[in-house]
This record gives C-alpha cells, sequence and structure tokens, in this order.
C-alpha cells in the first residue's frame, strides 16, 4: 500500500508571496504573536541561515544589510489556504489523513494510472488550482513516505516528487545512506547525538540496526521507526481527525502587565477561546493548566514563571474553564512583576460522546449548559468573535496582539480583497472624459 505524504514547501511565507509577487526571489520571514519570533522563513531566508525560533529584535541588522522583508501572521489567509490544499487533495484518495496545516498523508493503493503518476499529478493540480508548491513523497510506510518527501523537496532530479515505494532497495538505500539520521521523521536533536554515540549517523544505519537492540537501548517508538524503514507498517492512517492530546490558548501580552485584575482578564479570555476549540472537535477536558511569565529578554527586570494545573470534571462548558482557570491563576500570580505572556492548556481530553456517566451531575444542568454553550457559539459564528463573552473577559487594549506588519486577509475578507487595475491603452486614452 503506497502511502503518500504531501508538504506545503515553505508555507507561510509561500502564502504571503502568492499575493505579493514583488515579494518572490526575496528573504521573507513571517513572525510569531506580537510579531516576537521567526514562526516561518522562505528558502532565500533560510539560505542566510536565519533560525526557526529566533527573536526578531536579534536580526534586525541582518535583515538591513540583507532587505529581509518581515510580515506579522496572518492566520485567516494560511488557514483558508490550508482548507483549499486539502480540499483537492481529499479528491485524490477517500483515506487522508491530515497531519498539519501544510502536510497530509494520503493512501494512494489503487491510484489510477499508478501511484507515481498520481503523485506528480498532485503536484501540478495543487500548484495550478491554488498557486501553492508541495513536494511529494511516496513510501511503503508513513516514515518512509516522510523521507520521501524531504527527498523531493532537497534532490532536484526528483522535480518535487520522490517515488521511493518503486525504487530498487539498493537506489533507496543509497538515498537513505546520503540523509543524516536526524531527518528521519521523530528522530530529534537530542536522540540524534544519542544514536551518534552508537555508530547510527546515517537513516541507512538506523535501517540496518536490530530492532531489539534499538527498542533496549532506546524506546519502543524508534524501534517502530526502525520497521517502518524496513518497510513494516507500524503506524496506520487514522481516516478523521484524531482526538487532541491537548488545546493551547495563548499570547504574548502588547504590553507588560503587573497587576492581577487585568491578567485574570486575559487568563479568561483564553479560557474562552480554549472551550470554542474544544466544542467544534466535540471534546471535553479533564483538566485545565495557567501558565504566566516575564519577558526572559528583559535582562533590566525581575524574572518568574509559574504553572499550575487542576482537574476538572469532564467538561466544554466555558463557565467552569473560566472559573477553575482563575483559580489557578491566582495560586501562580506573584506580584512585583511585569508579566509578558499568559495561557491556558486544557489536557485529559476525551471525545464528548464517550464520556463516563456519573451519579453527581445534575442532568438538567448538564443540558442548561449545552444548550447556553450552543446558542454561544451560534451567536459569535454569525455575528463573529466576542459578539457574546463573559464579562471576566473584560476588554484591556494591552492584550491586543501587535500585528503592525500583517498583510490584507485577502480570501477572508471582502473590504481586504485584491484589487487588479489596468492602464488603458493609448486609443482608450483618447475616448476617455477628461
Amino acid at each position: 500500500m503506497p502511502i503518500a505524504l504531501i508538504d506545503c514547501n515553505n508555507f507561510y511565507a509561500s502564502c504571503e508571496q502568492l499575493f505579493q509577487p514583488a515579494l518572490l526571489g526575496r528573504p521573507v520571514v513571517v513572525l510569531s504573536n506580537n510579531d516576537g519570533c521567526v514562526v516561518a522563513r522562505s528558502a532565500e531566508a533560510r539560505a542566510l541561515g536565519i533560525p526557526m525560533g529566533a527573536p526578531w529584535h536579534t536580526l534586525k541588522e541582518l535583515a538591513r544589510r540583507h532587505a529581509v522583508v518581515a510580515l506579522s501572521s496572518n492566520y485567516a489567509l494560511y488557514g483558508d489556504l490550508s482548507d483549499r490544499v486539502m480540499r483537492i487533495l481529499s479528491r485524490f484518495s477517500p483515506c487522508q489523513e491530515v497531519y498539519s496545516i501544510d502536510e497530509c498523508f494520503l493512501d494512494l493503493g489503487g491510484a489510477q494510472p499508478n501511484p507515481a503518476a498520481c503523485g506528480r499529478l498532485i503536484h501540478r493540480e495543487i500548484r495550478r488550482l491554488t498557486g501553492i508548491t508541495v513536494g511529494v513523497g511516496l513510501g511503503a510506510t508513513k516514515t518512509l513516505a516522510k523521507f520521501a518527501n524531504h527527498c523531493a523537496k532537497k534532490r532536484p532530479e526528483f522535480a518535487g516528487v520522490c517515488p521511493l515505494f518503486e525504487m530498487p532497495s539498493r537506489e533507496a538505500d543509497r538515498l537513505l545512506a546520503w540523509a543524516p539520521v536526524g531527518e528521519i521523521w521523530g528522530v530529534g536533536r537530542r536522540l540524534t547525538a544519542r544514536l551518534e554515540k552508537q555508530g547510527i549517523v546515517t537513516a541507512l544505519d538506523l535501517k540496518r540496526a536490530a530492532p531489539s537492540r534499538i527498542r533496549a537501548a532506546f524506546s519502543v517508538t524508534l524501534e517502530r521507526t526502525v520497521r517502518e524503514l524496513n518497510g513494516e507498517a507500524c503506524l496506520g492512517l487514522m481516516a478523521g481527525p484524531g482526538t487532541r492530546k491537548q488545546i493551547l490558548s495563548s499570547r504574548s501580552f502588547g504590553a507588560l502587565i503587573s497587576a492581577l485584575a487585568p491578567l485574570e482578564e486575559a487568563v479568561a479570555a483564553y479560557a474562552t477561546r480554549a472551550g470554542e476549540k474544544l466544542r467544534r472537535q466535540q471534546l471535553l477536558a479533564g483538566s485545565i493548566g495557567v501558565f504566566l511569565r516575564t519577558n526572559p529578554f528583559r535582562e533590566d527586570l525581575p524574572q518568574n514563571q509559574g504553572s499550575l494545573t487542576l482537574p476538572l470534571p469532564p467538561t466544554d462548558d466555558t463557565r467552569l474553564l473560566a472559573q477553575t482557570a482563575l483559580r489557578a491563576l491566582r495560586a501562580v500570580y506573584r506580584p512585583g512583576f511585569a508579566y509578558q505572556k499568559a495561557g491556558v492548556c486544557l489536557t485529559d481530553l476525551v471525545p464528548a460522546d464517550r464520556r463516563q456517566g456519573d451519579l453527581f451531575v445534575d442532568a438538567a444542568q448538564e443540558k442548561k449548559s449545552r444548550s447556553l454553550m450552543a446558542a454561544m457559539d451560534a451567536i459569535n459564528r454569525a455575528m463573529g468573535s466576542g459578539t457574546v463573552k463573559l464579562l471576566a473577559e473584560g476588554n484591556d487594549p494591552r492584550r491586543a496582539m501587535r500585528a503592525r506588519l500583517r498583510s490584507p486577509r485577502y480570501t477572508t475578507r471582502l473590504d481586504e480583497l485584491p484589487v487588479a487595475r489596468t492602464e488603458p491603452s493609448a486609443a482608450e486614452q483618447r475616448t476617455l472624459p477628461p
């Protein structure tokens, strides 16, 4: 069963260049909330050595020398283009696993005329219909498909599509020998260092390692990776969205905040956003955590950070989420510090339709809660986010996200649609009224 991994190239930067052709060929970086750190780079920005996660304020001189274009995150644009790409990909297979905003797995077993030709068609169609360039890797397992995708994007001879699954084993091993072990899916920096100490330097070395030895020295997860590199499928495709392990809602403040009251408003707002995501995915949360931290780059200010997680009866009720989050905040808050960021994290998530019965739950109150949350969500969908909200959220302008460099939301806002203008010809100019 050939599996394809389709990954959009430099997705955030590509979305920006799609609507601003003047950015093509230029180094472009996309910044995180409040324009803090680099979260995406164009190929040209990568070539300059700009690292992911680097604080933008440390790159100003390099940016000036190389005319780097910095843009605020435009999540509305990225999300809409991602939806378009995924809808197109769904036409090629009934079994699709959306892995992230810019990549997904497809089962291409039975693809016509053959999986490799289908992969090349996917590459062309995504480019034709959206303007986004993708890499397509095809392998016998998800790990091999991931590796094939890496080859498709890094080795020009594949022209964006690497059909690893149909290569002779000797040719496939040659590619694995070319790649450092750290390029294999799930092998991070720390694991790479440990593997290298045992003489496992390339992806081929890892493939040839004894699975039992890897399991004993590392983990069953890495053992599965070794088996997948040898063509044994250990990771199946999820036909629908899997249950998330956590839901995080956090943001840096537009200005430092020291008082408790505005921090409470921020945490209540983040709990509200997390609750909306929870209900959208039809999940319940069994615990909620709150974290708070100062700005680590302000060495002139005293530093503090804290976090606390509290249990919940499995719920998606925004009121209970906010109430519990505020209890956690008051426990970790310390006066005398200027806080830069706070966040709420929901964990112990379970599908709403699999909630375990509880004799002590008031069924009538549960029904009222579900009706109230459904009404809130319906109003906010129809009238705009935040139309109906908790009084505890307040409206402190210091919480507003800085996005001074954001491009227009070209595809989701009527007032920000791109406009094309043409100059009239000389003949037309003569006939125009003065």
